[in-house]
Formats: C-alpha cells, structure tokens, sequence
C-alpha cells in the first residue's frame, strides 16, 4: 500500500457502484467518504461503505457543493501528515493499481525536481469517447508524462501543502469549476499541473453525449439542469481573465468548449427555453463573491 497519500470521494445520492469503487482505494490508501447531504434513500449504501475497513464516511445535513467535501478531505489528510490527497468522484472508475501508479509518478517527477501540484490520467473516457489532456511532455526519466493547464479533479492527486497554501478548494463555486480555479492557483504559484499520458480513467456524467468538431478532443453535451447550466456558465467566465493572462489559448480553448456545450444541448436536448436561461442567467455575475 502506498503511503502519505489520502483519498477522498465527495457524494450525493450514490449508487450501489459506490460500494467497489471505495473497496477498491481502500485497499490502496486511507478513504473519506464525503456526502452532501443526500437523502435517507442513500443511508444504507453510505452505511455499507463506512462498514469497509480503511473507509470513514462524513454525512453533511446541508447541501454546498463539491468544494466543502474536497476541503474535508484535505484537512484528514494534513491532520494524517500526508503529502497527497486523492480526490475521485463516485461516477469514476479507476484501473487497478491507480493509487500506486500516481504516487510513483510523482516520485519520480520529484526525482528530476518537477516542482508538482498535481497530478492526473492522461485521458478520460466519458460516454465512450476518449478526452486527452492537451500538454508538453515533460523530461523525465523516460516517462509517459507531460504538463497541461487544466485538469479534472476526479481521480486526481493533489499536492497538499500547496493547495492549502492558497486556502483549499474554492467552495464558493459550488459544483464547478473548482478543479479549474485550483489548477489555475497551483500555476500561478509556479507549479505544474501534469498528466500520465498513458494512463486512463471512465467517467459517468449522465447522458453526456460526445461531439467532435474537426478532428479535435471530444466536447460533451452534459444535459444538466437549467440551474448547472447557470453555473456552469458563470464560473468559468468569472476564471477567464485569469486563465487569459497565464494562457490566451487554454482560456478560449475553455471558452469554446463552454459554449458549444451550451449551444449544442440547445439543439439536442429537452426543455431547450429553460436551460437556454439558465445559460443566459450565468451571464450575469453573482453577488455571492
């Protein structure tokens, strides 16, 4: 079992799949199982999961978004003295071997003195189609490793002591763009974000529907709500001036995607006057921040 490394999965309303899955990196590290407040229908998978060994398992009564149940992952594994906090979503699946596979990477990323703040699987498939980060391949040791800008968080390791270093996951995001923001602050304090290149994980988002344009990475219509939609829209155009000045390319590389998420699932989806609102609605900044 690797040590110095700490998992962390955030939840709501899990599925039976939630059960390997946690059975799976419990075997490999130390687990925190993270619920948002789902409903009762989910105590007995919860139940199931916090009776496996090496897994606790924290059920919040309200509801705030992906961010509060990463920053409790984070502050276990600081308070256990681990250098790397896992972070896995309950839709993902991960090979065999995932959590040894990072660490080792990183190990040796430090070894020719990559000065790491996180790292990820090279590609992700959702819905049948294969999402590669894009990125630079970095010099080491012969690995299968390059930098990039952006990364999901989802079977993610993140280096511990920087993230804490710039206050943690920003929950104020709710559900997302919180691994963006993150990515964004470990760059600008001169750390790299990184991917092994040969290494996969899958992913469910919902009825996520992939779409190609010219050859080029896979863009998912996610059928979210109305209300994902406005968030959606509004947290990476509240990222897009700083995600500009560290890099005019992945800033519009983001934006196009946003919006041919927004405008495909217009064409393609159910209920397209509310969720084109919903969209429209993320125009607008919000007053929380």
């Amino acid at each position: 079992m690797p040590g110095n490394v700490y998992c962390v999965i955030p939840t709501f309303t899990p599925e039976s799949t939630l059960l390997d899955l946690a059975s799976g990196l419990s075997s490999q590290c130390p687990l925190l199982v993270v619920d948002d407040a789902s409903p009762c229908t989910s105590d007995g998978v919860l139940r199931q999961v916090g009776a496996l060994p090496g897994v606790d398992v924290i059920k919040h009564s309200t509801n705030a978004g992906i961010g509060r149940g990463l920053n409790d992952g984070l502050a276990v594994a600081r308070d256990a003295g681990c250098a790397w906090l896992l972070t896995v979503d309950q839709d993902t699946d991960v090979p065999a071997g995932y959590v040894t596979t990072l660490i080792e990477a990183a190990r040796r990323l430090s070894t020719c003195e990559v000065p790491l703040g996180a790292l990820a699987a090279g590609s992700v498939t959702i819905a049948g189609a294969s999402m590669r980060y894009p990125g630079h391949a970095l010099d080491c040791q012969g690995m299968n490793v390059a930098s990039t800008e952006e990364i999901v968080q989802s079977g993610t390791l993140w280096n511990v002591d920087a993230v804490t270093a710039f206050g943690g996951f920003n929950e104020a995001l709710g559900m997302d763009a919180v691994d963006a923001h993150a990515c964004l602050r470990l760059r600008e304090a001169g750390l790299v974000v990184a991917t092994v290149t040969d290494l996969e994980i899958n992913h469910r988002i919902g009825s996520a529907q992939p779409v190609t344009i010219k050859g080029r990475n896979p863009i998912f219509l996610t059928g979210h709500s109305p209300e994902r939609r406005t968030s959606m829209v509004r947290n990476r155009l509240a990222l897009f001036p700083s995600e500009f000045r560290q890099s005019p390319q992945h800033a519009f590389r983001t934006l196009r995607r946003v919006l041919v998420n927004q405008a495909g699932g217009l064409i393609v989806e159910t209920d397209k006057w509310s969720k084109a609102s919903g969209s429209l609605r993320g125009l607008i900044p919000s007053r929380k921040r």
